[in-house]
């Protein structure tokens, strides 16, 4: 699913969903470069984010994928 990643002044690193108008914080992730690994937003989502450069520059859409809720 296509997300955008952006800096937010009320919540840090967030997450913004155009086909659901969703925006939810990032509340956890994998890595601190953020790219490669997941991330957990606060509705409960955990998605994977693409490999990119460490200084990549936000904001950005990127392809992400949804893992599956247990």
């Amino acid at each position: 699913m296509k997300v955008m990643i952006r800096k937010s002044a009320d919540f840090g690193l967030s997450i913004y969903v155009p086909k659901k108008d969703l925006e939810e914080p990032i509340v956890e992730k994998e890595h601190e470069t953020l790219w490669g690994g997941w991330i957990k937003v606060a509705n409960g989502w955990i998605l994977d984010l693409p490999e990119m450069p460490a200084d990549t520059r936000l904001p950005i859409t990127v392809e992400a994928k949804k893992r599956a809720e247990d």
